[in-house]
This record gives structure tokens, sequence and C-alpha cells, in this order.
């Protein structure tokens, strides 16, 4: 039984099992951790063995400029995961959010230490015109940012991006609902594995 909110990741997933696996009994369902409750009753299944969550966002998603989620490609400022069932896009987030929800945002979900200034900045650009793109907003984040800083740990934006993918697919608060969700589901000696990826997920899974 697979889940996913990508309708991309659904297909990939369908083609693959055709392609290596057709005789293969399996289900793929659209949705999100923080609906695996509907999902299973959904899927007529009385208990589950084994879960395994892969948390964050996926390489073909980072791929494909238009989604929005690169920082090294031009395109608009999107960043949803399951576009047909999320309307706030990380364009919204940007022009939309006050200066410290954004400096919020981005220390709590980026671990960003220039939070405060990127979010002046972000405030200060879009006061002329919206930011529509991510290398527009690239720029911005390297313009917030000291020189000096900009010289070690990695891209300029990338835990800008990482925030604002965050906020944008409510990424902490469904995996908190979906494991959860699959504690009530799991039978008797089952097992709940996880993939995570930087200390936030890893702190709810743990906790």
């Amino acid at each position: 039984l697979g889940i996913d909110q990508d309708d991309m990741a659904l297909d990939a997933a369908s083609a693959r099992f055709e392609r290596e696996l057709p005789t293969a009994r399996r289900r793929f369902l659209k949705g999100n951790f923080d609906s695996l409750d509907d999902l299973l009753v959904q899927a007529e299944v009385p208990g589950v063995d084994c879960f395994l969550f892969d948390i964050g966002v996926s390489s073909p998603q980072l791929d494909i400029p238009e989604r929005g989620f690169s920082y090294h490609e031009d395109a608009p400022l999107d960043m949803r995961m399951g576009p047909g069932d999320n309307t706030l896009t990380a364009a919204e987030v940007t022009n939309s959010y006050n200066e410290a929800d954004l400096a919020r945002i981005l220390r709590v979900y980026g671990d960003e230490r220039n939070a405060t200034r990127i979010a002046r900045q972000i405030v200060r650009t879009r006061e002329k015109a919206p930011i529509e793109t991510t290398l527009q907003l690239v720029e911005v984040i390297k313009a917030a940012i000291p020189a000096a800083g900009r010289r070690h740990g990695g891209h300029p934006a990338r835990k800008t991006f990482q925030a604002l993918r965050i906020e944008v697919n409510h990424e902490l608060d469904a995996l908190d609902q979906g494991l959860r969700a699959a504690v009530r589901w799991a039978n008797t000696g089952g097992r709940i594995c996880v993939i995570s990826y930087h200390s936030l997920e890893d702190r709810i899974v743990k906790h």
C-alpha cells in the first residue's frame, strides 16, 4: 500500500511496479501523512505490520524547475508537494507574511542564523514589487547575508528554501499526526520505520 500526495510520485510508482513486478498485489492512494487514518479506512486494512515513512522533498521534485523547490533554477515560487490539494504557495508566504512571522519560520524551520536580516530584506524588496520567482528570492537572500556568511555552509538560500517548503506543506504537523496514527494502526510486533533528514523531523520521530 503506497501513499503519496504528489500525483507524479504515484504515477512513477505505478509504472515501476507494472514494469518490474506486474503480478504483485499493490494499491496506491493519494494523500498526506496527516490523513493516514482515513486512507487506511479507505484501503480496508485491519492493521499494518510495517510502516515506512520517507520524509521531506524527493529528488524528482527538485529536478523539475517548474515545481519551485530548487534555488539553482528560475521558476515560480511554488514548493507545493500536492499542487492540486494545497492552495498555499511559497510566493504567498513570501509576499504576505509579516516580518516577524517570516523571521520565525526561517529561524525555527531552517535554523537560519540570518533569519531577521533575510525577513527584513524580503519585506523591503516586496514593497517595490512582489517576489515571484525562485531566483528573485535567491538574490534577496544573498543581499541580506553578509559576505563573510555567504562563504561558508553551502548555498546561502538552502535553509530559507527548506523553511518555506516546510511551512507551505505543513510538513512537521503532518509527520506528527501520521506517526500517531501509525502507532494506533500497527499490529502487535509491528514496526514503524522513518527516514528523516534534519533535526526538526528527528525530534518528532524520537519523541
